[in-house]
């Protein structure tokens, strides 16, 4: 029957590496700071551990064993990635890295908030990659930043999920959005014709019961009338521009529209709170330089975009 043999921790493997390179007990006990009987006991521990003598007396002192030679080697490769584990990561430079990275976000950011973050990666990080995963309500995006399919995360929610780490990055303001040729560009909406009118939403990207706008509709009591649901934020523009629809969103969204469409933006008659974006990761990325570099972009994004709703039609 086999001996249970004690595990070799770092200290012993230290002094392993110590013994066989300087091949005298008392130059290493001087050169480790132990006395000669505790790096004696340790030697002990290491032929029990080994099953090998590891250093044996010869003529002029104490010379390895062939096992003791190849238990060297063994250290100093052990040591030297106990010491790259211990160091601290390296600094991330954008301009060198090959990084492939993975952002889930709405389509709904396809229009004003994606292409500057290209804009920025193609810039300063011109080997990167970059993934853009839709997400939707079918969509497991906190399994996939668990998982490290995924690194960050950009929505909209009623309430943020608690689970992740979050940061908000900006808030938009509820307008209602419609064709120009729409009767009501010159008349304005009251809450009783927003309420009737027919509505064009969104399939909600999120799993949750209501979207953002019909989840605050519903706290009040209040519902509107959606006659037609789209999957695609980017067929909002054509199906207004061809209807009397009205569609609710944000007013970064209805802005990009309007500067080149013969769209029109109202006041929403309902008090909506702002739509509220926030930008998720989780823990296992939370130190990763290459993730907070990007995340640092994402933010740059979002301040800019803010500022440029000063500038309201």
């Amino acid at each position: 029957m086999q001996r249970h043999r004690e595990p070799l921790d770092t200290h012993l493997l230290r002094i392993l590496h110590i013994l066989l390179t300087e091949q005298s007990v008392s130059r290493a006990a001087i050169k480790l700071g132990l006395s000669q009987p505790a790096l004696s006991n340790s030697l002990r521990r290491l032929r029990e551990i080994t099953g090998d003598p590891i250093l044996v007396r010869s003529k002029t002192g104490m010379v390895a064993t062939e096992r003791g030679l190849e238990l060297l080697a063994h250290a100093n490769e052990a040591l030297a990635a106990i010491d790259r584990i211990m160091q601290p990561a390296g600094e991330f430079s954008p301009a060198d890295t090959p990084r492939e990275f993975h952002l889930g976000a709405p389509d709904y950011l396809d229009a004003m908030f994606l292409p500057n973050i290209a804009e920025i990666l193609r810039r300063e990080a011109p080997g990167a990659k970059l993934i853009v995963h839709p997400i939707n309500a079918d969509f497991d995006y906190a399994g996939a930043l668990e998982g490290g399919a995924l690194d960050v995360v950009i929505g909209n929610w009623l309430e943020p999920p608690p689970q992740m780490h979050m940061s908000r990055l900006f808030d938009d303001e509820v307008v209602c959005m419609i064709g120009s040729q729409n009767p009501l560009a010159t008349r304005g909406l009251t809450l009783k014709q927003y309420l009737e009118v027919p509505h064009l939403a969104p399939f909600p990207y999120m799993s949750e019961r209501h979207s953002f706008i019909d989840g605050h509709l519903a706290s009040r009591g209040l519902r509107r009338n959606i006659q037609m649901t789209i999957p695609y934020f980017g067929q909002v523009a054509g199906m207004l521009l061809r209807t009397d629809l009205v569609f609710t969103t944000g007013l970064q969204f209805a802005q990009h529209y309007a500067r080149y469409l013969p769209i029109t933006i109202l006041p929403s008659p309902v008090n909506f709170p702002p739509m509220r974006f926030y930008l998720l990761w989780h823990r296992r990325c939370h130190t990763a330089p290459e993730v907070v570099w990007l995340r640092k972009c994402i933010s740059k994004v979002a301040a800019m975009l803010q500022a440029s709703l000063t500038d309201k039609p």
